[in-house]
């Protein structure tokens, strides 16, 4: 059998077979190649339009991940219940209810960084659907207590960004994205500012903090989409050669006028821009961290990708020698506003397994009394379950679970009904609660009460995001409560179990026939 999906045909690209029910499983091409098909599948179409179709399409209204089958996902675990006993609160029925359930968590090395929603959006950088939808995105996360990371390339990207001496001093872009959630802000999560090559060179992360007054900060390795820089799409001359003097790469060259002629003369109708990849070593990144801090970081994070074992090890490591306040592994499979399509599916240690490799550096970095790090676990969750999982599968250490494509999910269909409502055009589906906003959003009332006269300024996106994590945290109680956990903190391991041998090989969690071995032995004697 093959895992991968979608081999060679794939709505992320806009390609498709000839004869789909009839296929070579390994290559993706039909059984039957046909002299005379005009080759809508990825190689047909790379014949004419090369590598455009290296990416999802189309390029700033989609994100996209990985089609890929992995072996082994996090539906190879249950979580477990018990009638026995509660952890957190008093062991009465009329109190160990659901809605008593404390999702509160606490980041950074001295466990003063509060979310109320145990949720980090783990980076939104400069492609145009993050750009488009990030108001609604960020108030969402702000109204939520959750946190939300700045991505890569934001200021460089900015059309009005004041650079002098190869330092950012302006950016109006990055100082409305902060803006969007400093003034929707309600005490708990936070804002924090990733920085990759470019964004060092430039300095972004020193303006954010003596300028914006961002007090977080985060250092980028990598994500679970690609072990590549990052890549936007640009669709004008202009900004290829702007962002080529920014010090980025761009292809074609936007500066050789062999290009501009072919450009100009409808050869092709977008450059890409691409980053840097970045080297990393331990004394570098312990320099730029006391640099960071220096600078006036009141907490500094790490964000890596699914790179090999090894990798993870040095983020364990190199974030424990430097207290780092949050560290955030992201598993392949992770989503994107652009990647290469096939890098996406092939590439990378997939989330269940990185976060199996990654319990049991933390579990060594713990027995030798080193510190570890507040982590956040990132790469495909989306539903309450998942976010059980996660907590679980890596106890204790795991803080809180991220998340990009869903929240931005969640913020984008929230936009669309709100101008749906506003245009009287509301969709049967939802026209059936009732044509006002507040009718529709189940929430929209709670957070009329909460705001007040505010709630009319609101980005309506907000009330998607909002309404979406509620549901998320009323899901991820009724499991707590039905695992007699009352409180993040008393998530263990043993709350899942492995429903295969080989599941419980990789995680190390027990296999079903299995758990409880030793107290079943005690109760029947």
């Amino acid at each position: 059998m093959t895992f991968s999906k979608g081999t060679n045909a794939s709505t992320a690209t806009l390609t498709k077979l000839r004869t789909p029910e009839s296929y070579c499983p390994f290559s993706g091409m039909c059984a039957t190649c046909l002299d005379g098909c005009p080759g809508f599948c990825e190689i047909g179409k790379s014949a004419v339009r090369g590598k455009e179709v290296l990416y999802p399409q189309p390029f700033g209204k989609t994100t996209s991940a990985s089609q890929k089958d992995y072996p082994i996902d996090y539906s190879h675990f249950n979580i477990m219940g018990t009638a026995v006993g509660a952890h957190g609160i008093e062991a009465d029925p009329d109190k160990a209810i659901f809605p008593a359930v404390n999702l509160e968590t606490y980041l950074g090395a001295n466990k003063d960084l509060k979310l109320t929603t145990p949720i980090v959006v783990a980076a939104m950088g400069s492609t145009n659907v993050a750009a488009d939808n990030w108001d609604h995105l960020a108030a969402g996360c702000a109204i939520s207590g959750a946190g939300i990371a700045i991505g890569e390339n934001v200021c460089a990207m900015d059309p009005n960004v004041e650079i002098k001496n190869g330092r950012v001093v302006h950016s109006p872009n990055l100082a409305k994205r902060v803006k969007d959630f400093q003034e929707w802000s309600q005490g708990a999560g936070f804002i924090a500012v990733q920085a990759n090559v470019e964004d060092t060179n430039l300095g972004v992360q020193e303006y954010a903090l003596e300028k914006l007054g961002v007090e977080a900060v985060e250092i980028k390795w990598g994500q679970g989409a690609k072990d590549i820089g990052g890549e936007v799409k640009l669709n004008t001359l202009e900004r290829a050669l702007q962002l080529k003097s920014r010090g980025y790469i761009v292809l074609p060259n936007p500066e050789d006028p062999k290009v501009q002629e072919a450009y100009k003369a409808g050869a092709f109708k977008e450059f890409e821009r691409h980053s840097r990849i970045g080297m990393v070593t331990e004394e570098g990144f312990l320099k730029r961290v006391e640099e960071l801090r220096a600078a006036g970081a009141k907490y500094v994070f790490l964000k890596t990708g699914a790179y090999r074992p090894a990798d993870l090890a040095r983020a364990v490591k190199f974030a424990s020698l430097a207290r780092i306040d949050l560290l955030t592994v992201d598993g392949a499979g992770g989503g994107t506003g652009m990647s290469p399509w096939r890098m996406m599916n092939e590439w990378g240690v997939p989330t269940v397994y990185i976060q199996s490799l990654l319990t049991q550096y933390c579990d060594k970095l713990a027995a030798r009394g080193e510190y570890v790090p507040p982590i956040a676990i990132a790469g495909g969750f989306t539903l309450e379950d998942h976010m059980f999982k996660g907590f679980a599968m890596s106890a204790p250490y795991v803080k809180a679970i991220g998340m990009a494509r869903s929240a931005l999910t969640a913020a984008m269909v929230g936009k669309n009904i709100g101008e749906m409502i506003k245009s009287g055009k509301v969709p049967n589906e939802y026209k059936k609660y009732g044509e006002t906003l507040e009718q529709i959003f189940i929430n929209a009332s709670v957070l009329k009460d909460k705001l007040g006269d505010r709630f009319a300024a609101l980005p309506v996106g907000a009330i998607g995001v909002y309404t979406y994590f509620e549901r998320l945290s009323q899901g991820l109680r009724q499991f707590m409560c039905g695992a007699r956990k009352f409180s993040l903190e008393y998530i263990t391991r043993d709350d899942l179990v492995a429903l295969t041998p080989e599941a419980a090989r990789v995680s190390g969690i027990k296999y079903i026939m299995e758990a409880d071995a030793d107290e079943v032995e005690k109760i029947l004697g």
